[in-house]
């Protein structure tokens, strides 16, 4: 990543990103509503003038392959030298992999299949294969909270296994990350809140992580703090500027352990499941996941959790009882059965788990599918 920009606004951002770096084909990768409801976008492609080469706004939920693969096939027409993404995790994440099937030559769903990451289910050891950087770089504006902007990883599903798999490289990071706290008061307050708390999971899994250090302890606590105060301050005053940045600083530095390679725990592998397996949207699987894997963790890191508990204000107070307080404040769902999860689905997701490398660097050691069970069937 060459930088990061906030503060500013998007448009301006954008065609001094793309000046500085000489492209001549700007394609985009948006949100569907916002290009078709608002004017981010448009001001987006008016800024960037003669450089302007396309846009695709068609990247459901999940970033599907075959949606990955048609975004390619469409910036590979027009030319494209840079990429910007506008819009929430699925823009980001599939404009990763689109930068992949640019550098590859993709041009159907299955070519993908080759550059995935690959977890043995029983040792959780991942294989990542081998490939040729892109060279067709990609700028993010995020909308969303979720701070995949921050991560050389990609989730991609697979529809007939209706399974999200990771596509890992060094060279997929976005080249520059543009943070404009304007153009996020199109984003529906429950997206905004929900990715929110998904950042807030990346600071809490960071803070309890069995690669833990003192450098990735400081910034996961002021991560909490930011979102602790800017999540329930835009939740007042959607038009409140400052405590929007708030929780985009926060976001921001909630991704610093997990860019540096520290290991996730069962939130965000449970989290990954039910989005490709179950489709709820990234930031509800950790509105429900997050404080039942802290209760189900509490008996090897309480002390740890404790520290989690005071920097959202709340010492004292269980940390799983005090997340599950906050995200309630912030009217969002914390059973499964809220989100569409089906109770019969629960033990081909616990399944499925055992396909993420997370699974097995939860700080409880997690032996099998029939320990995930229960703690679906906590928050169901």
């Amino acid at each position: 990543m060459d930088r990061v920009v906030f503060g500013r606004p998007a448009a301006e951002a954008v065609i001094q990103s793309a000046e500085r770096l000489g492209a001549r084909w700007v394609f985009l990768l948006t949100s569907g509503t916002l290009n078709r409801t608002t004017d981010v976008v448009h001001r987006i492609a008016d800024a960037l003038g003669s450089r302007y080469a396309g846009v695709h706004d068609d990247m459901p939920a999940h970033t599907p392959r075959d949606a990955v693969v048609a975004c390619a096939n469409k910036a590979r027409e027009a030319g494209c030298d840079l990429l910007v993404s506008v819009g929430g995790g699925s823009t980001t994440d599939g404009g990763k992999a689109v930068t992949i099937c640019l550098e590859h030559d993709i041009r159907e769903p299955d070519g993908l299949e080759p550059f995935r990451t690959v977890v043995d289910e029983i040792t959780g050891k991942r294989s990542f294969p081998a490939y040729r950087a892109p060279r067709v770089r990609q700028i993010c504006v995020p909308t969303t909270l979720s701070g995949g902007e921050f991560h050389a990883r990609a989730g991609v599903t697979e529809p007939r296994l209706r399974l999200k798999q990771a596509y890992i490289h060094p060279g997929i990071i976005p080249l520059a990350v543009i943070f404009d706290p304007a153009i996020t008061v199109h984003t529906p307050e429950w997206l905004w809140l929900s990715t929110g708390i998904r950042a807030v999971d990346h600071a809490v899994e960071t803070y309890c992580s069995i690669d833990g250090n003192a450098y990735f302890d400081s910034t996961s606590l002021q991560a909490l703090r930011l979102l602790g105060r800017g999540l329930p301050a835009v939740k007042r005053d959607p038009a409140d500027a400052a405590a929007r940045l708030d929780c985009q600083i926060g976001a921001w530095i909630s991704m610093t352990g997990i860019v540096s390679g520290t290991r996730m725990g069962a939130s965000h592998a449970i989290g990954h499941v039910l989005g490709g397996s179950a489709g709820v949207p990234h930031g509800y699987t950790s509105c429900v996941m997050l404080p039942a894997v802290l209760a189900f963790n509490s008996t090897v890191n309480a002390d740890r959790q404790a520290e989690i508990s005071a920097a959202l204000g709340a010492p004292g107070k269980p940390a799983a009882d005090v997340l599950d307080g906050f995200i309630s404040g912030l009217g969002l769902p914390r059973k499964l059965r809220d989100v569409g999860v089906k109770h019969d689905d629960l033990q081909r997701i616990a399944t499925n788990c055992m396909l993420d490398d997370w699974t097995f660097s939860n700080p409880r050691k997690i032996n099998g599918a029939q320990e995930i069970v229960p703690i679906l069937e906590s928050v169901y």
